[in-house]
Formats: C-alpha cells, structure tokens, sequence
C-alpha cells in the first residue's frame, strides 16, 4: 500500500532508484568489496579472499539481509551477515574486517549522492538552456517593470529570463565548488583512529576510494562530519528556491487581470471541477508547494553535525528520510522547471496593455532625468514630475498632458520631447545588450 506521494505522485525513475533499497544494498557492498580488495593490496587480507568477497556479493538478496534484521536488529551487521553466507568459510571471516557500520554507511552515501548529482546535473543544465533561449528571444519583447507590486519603469522579458538563467548559473557553479565535498567515503574504523587496519590504514582507505571512483576523508571520527551533507541539502533547497521565484512570478503574471503569460494547458486539461473556464497555473504552484518540503529540511540536517563526542545515531534515522525525500522532490521541481519555462504562451496584446495602463505615469522617472540634464536640479525635477504625476493620476489624464500644461516643465521640454520621453519602448538602457552579454557568458561557462 503505497502512503507518501513520493511512491506515486512525485518524482523520476531514475531518482528513485538511486535511493531505493536495492541500490543502497549494492552501494554498501561495493564498499564492502573495495575495502576487502584495497586489504588485500596491502597484505592485510589473503588476496583469494578479497575476489571471493567481490563475487559473493552479486548472489546476497535485500529480503535475505531484511529477515537477518529482524533477528538480530542492526541494519549494517546483518549485511555482513548475509555477504558472509554466500563466501567460502575461509573468506567469510575477512568480511568487515578492521571496519565500522559508518564506513560502509556514509562511504554508501556518498555514492548515492554521486549517483544523485548525475541524474540532477543534466537538467539544470537543461534549464539554464531553456532560460537562456527564452531570454534570447524575448530580450526586445518591453513590458511593464513592476516594484512593491505596482507598475513601474518598463523593462523586457529577456532581462527577467536572464536574471533567472544567471542564478541558475551560479547553482551550477555552486554544484561544481560543493562535489568534492560530498562524493566522499571513509575507511577510518570506530571513532576514526583507524587502529584496526594498523599502520596501513590510510593506504586501504586511498585504494578502497580509487576502486569507488570517489575521494576519502582527510580525517573523521566514526562518521563522515555532516557538514557536508548538510551543503548538498542547501544547495538543493536553494535551487528549488530560484524555481519558487521564477513559479511565484509565473503564476502573478497569469492572473486575469494581467494574463501575460500563461502556462501551457492541455486540450483536455481540466481547471476546476466546478468553473468549466479556469485554467490553473498549477505546475507552477506544485514546484511553489514542494519547494517548501525542499527548504524544510535544511535544520534537520543542519542538526544531524552536532552529534555526541565521536558519533551517536541521531543523524541516521532523520538521513533515511532527508536524503532521498530532498533528492527526489528536488529532481522532480527541476523536470516541471524545465517544462513549465519552455512552453510558456505570451500574449503580447495584453503585455501592451499592462504596459500603457498607467497612461505614461509610469515614464515620469525618464522625463525628471531629462529635466535635470536641461538645467533643472534632480530634485526639483522630481518634485516638478511628482506634482504632474499626481494630476494626471487624480483626473485620469495622461501623463504628457499635465506635463505640458506645466510651464516649468513647457520651458524646457517641447511636445515632440515630452512624447518621446513617455514612450515606454523607448525606455529600457541597456537591457538588451544585458541580456546579449549573460546568454553569451553562460553559454560558455556551463553548456
């Protein structure tokens, strides 16, 4: 009976699985079998041994390991139970030998996380290219800027596609920095001292890494210090939080009164089960709602690093949930990113709309710097605008006419300089050459 939406609702395949609990098993033996090999290269363990290890461990089964809990109520020691029935007496006694739960435990974690970062890698990168094409396309495409929720200057599209797309360009960057740190295993023994592997035990440590494909801890105590899981779960929550942004501003964008933009919507797509008309931004509203999941699991696992002395097992009951809960809902949000920002529809009618509501009152800030570059102090200027803006906005006029009903503005600025100067197209710097510049350097930083 499937309970969490994790099981049903949410989530990829390939997320799934790697945090599933076959492939958690054949993680820990893979480290199981790296340690035994990296022993047997130093002398520690019969070389024999080692290879039977290697082979047993394809022939263990996830319901034999389970029925050896039960009994004996330690997850990690009935694996080495259950790798032990399957090797020849003579090299089952080698199974686990100098090492701890934690070692096979977080040096399994760590190539889970590898495995996870690779199924997410792709698709922020994917992203960053849907961003960055929308940003392209859009970087001429003038709407209305909007700040404390009212209309303001104007801006385009592209700038706003473009200031998303360098944001995800720094999680890349962030992912980048943060891999060495996470894609780590250890082989240090209890409480990290390495004493039961004698004098050899950074050397098995080095070779059981080399055979994982990952790095190995400078120093640890009997776990792998979760300050490092913890940045892989911040760097996660501060992804699904650009998506958050991007969803919040995607579905303010859709409301009716503004209806710029809209998600896309199926022909048989059903908006409400009681008003036939709606259609719901509800891809953005779900990556809105899982990235609160996403966010919350930061101070749990921010609190898994403060632990008793060398260990206790606080951290590992709050992990089997944080982990795989953070990687799956966070691969999940980036596939309906994905979705949701490459098939956008835009309604440049409505954009146009929004964009002349305020009738030029939102161009006042152009007409106060061309006053001031005439001769008129800023500050003048701006009480001069100010003062049109306000009767233009009590009567309903335009703006231009209240401007050059005021003759300290007329003394300055003509009627063909006031239209100009409350043209909003007219009015957006440098933005596209902004946009032209960010496409092109992430581009060459991240695709």
């Amino acid at each position: 009976m499937a309970i969490h939406p994790i099981e049903y609702r949410y989530g990829t395949e390939e997320m799934k699985h790697v945090w599933s609990e076959e492939n958690r098993l054949v993680c820990i033996m893979k480290a199981e079998a790296a340690l035994a090999k990296a022993e047997a290269d130093v002398g520690l363990i019969p070389e024999d041994a080692a290879k039977i290890i290697e082979q047993s461990i394809e022939n263990v089964e996830l319901k034999r390991v389970k029925e050896i809990e039960d009994e004996i109520h330690h997850d990690m020691m009935a694996v080495v139970l259950a790798i032990s029935e399957k090797c020849e007496e003579d090299a089952s006694k080698w199974v686990h030998f100098g090492a701890t739960s934690n070692d096979m435990l977080d040096t399994a974690t760590g190539l889970q996380m590898k495995d996870a970062i690779e199924v997410m890698e792709p698709k922020i990168r994917q992203l960053l290219e849907v961003l960055l094409r929308q940003a392209e396309k859009h970087k001429e495409t003038v709407c209305a800027g909007r700040t404390h929720g009212q209309i303001g200057v104007p801006t385009t599209y592209g700038l706003r596609f473009a200031i998303w797309a360098a944001e995800i360009g720094r999680h890349i960057e962030r992912l980048e920095q943060l891999k060495p740190r996470v894609e780590v295993g250890q082989m240090t023994g209890a409480v990290g001292t390495q004493a039961a592997f004698g004098e050899k035990g950074i050397e098995i440590q080095k070779k059981a890494m080399e055979y994982l494909g990952i790095t190995g801890v400078d120093v640890s105590n009997q776990i792998i210090q979760r300050d490092r899981h913890a940045e892989f779960v911040m760097w996660m929550a501060n992804v699904v939080t650009t998506l958050d942004k991007i969803g919040v501003e995607l579905r303010t964008l859709q409301r009716s009164e503004l209806a710029e933009v809209e998600e896309s919507f199926g022909k048989k797509q059903v908006g409400s089960s009681t008003m036939p008309h709606k259609r719901n931004p509800i891809k953005s509203e779900q990556i809105c709602g899982l990235a609160r999941i996403v966010r919350s699991m930061i101070e749990p696992e921010l609190m898994n690093n403060t632990l008793w002395d060398e260990r206790d097992l606080t951290n590992s009951s709050c992990e089997r949930v944080v982990f795989p809960e953070t990687c799956v809902l966070t691969d999940h949000i980036l596939k309906l990113g994905i979705h949701v920002t490459d098939n956008l529809h835009f309604y440049p009618e409505n954009i146009k709309r929004n964009l002349e509501l305020l009738k030029g009152l939102n161009m006042g800030e152009a007409v106060m710097i061309e006053l001031a570059k005439r001769g008129v102090g800023r500050q003048e200027a701006h009480e001069i605008v100010r003062t049109a803006a306000m009767q233009a906005h009590e009567s309903g006029k335009h703006l231009r006419e209240t401007l050059l009903a005021n003759k300290d503005v007329s003394g300055y600025l003509n009627g063909e300089d006031v239209e100009k100067l409350v043209d909003p197209y007219r009015y957006t710097g440098t933005a596209v050459k902004q946009v032209e510049i960010t496409v092109e350097k992430l581009r060459k930083q991240y695709l």
